[in-house]
């Protein structure tokens, strides 16, 4: 279930309250490696969300999992989540966080698919001319291999989308084919 209005306002406090505490960086480390284990492991997502498993077994389960990899105030909010019964969006709430916390430090984050693997000197190259073009500080990369692209990439910058793919030029091709305004003119004479 998702409810991104709760997720929001519970990161906004974890945010604001790691500010406070001048813990900010390793307030969102945690909430990088909760987010991460959620996406990872679908059974402790479900734990998560299961109405019929109670609050001090999850909270037990969460411990013996998250054991000494937490900072203290993410140990804290995590307890207040099971308190509240708000658990079942942990995921969420983590990743609005990363999101705010990027917002705040005018991160931006973009995600490059490529057919095959990339250097790291490519990536760099992207991220420099994608940095300059949106006139941020700074630019985080998420990379994706997908070997139906057959060749190209395809760049995701925020709400954009550049699609410069051989999949795309080929798709592209096929339905100009299909749609030739050319042969229904010789077909009309």
């Amino acid at each position: 279930m998702q409810n991104p209005r709760l997720a929001s306002r519970y990161a906004k406090s974890l945010l604001d309250l790691a500010v406070e505490q001048n813990k900010l960086d390793a307030t969102l480390t945690d909430m990088k490696l909760l987010e991460a284990i959620c996406k990872q492991n679908r059974d402790f997502a479900a734990m998560l969300r299961s109405p019929i498993i109670k609050a001090d077994k999850k909270q037990a389960i969460l411990k013996a999992v998250l054991d000494g990899k937490l900072s203290d105030l993410a140990n804290a909010f995590i307890n207040l989540l099971v308190s509240k019964g708000r658990e079942s969006n942990l995921q969420e709430m983590a990743g609005e966080f990363v999101a705010q916390y990027n917002k705040m430090k005018d991160i931006r984050t973009v995600k490059l698919t490529t057919a095959a693997p990339v250097s790291d000197v490519v990536k760099e190259a992207i991220k420099a001319k994608v940095a300059k073009s949106l006139n941020s500080a700074s630019v985080e990369m998420k990379t994706a291999v997908n070997p139906d692209l057959i060749g190209g990439f395809v760049l995701e910058v925020e709400d954009k989308m550049f699609d410069a793919s051989i999949r795309r030029d080929l798709n592209d091709i096929k339905s100009q084919f299909l749609d030739n305004i050319y042969v229904s003119k010789i077909l009309a004479n």
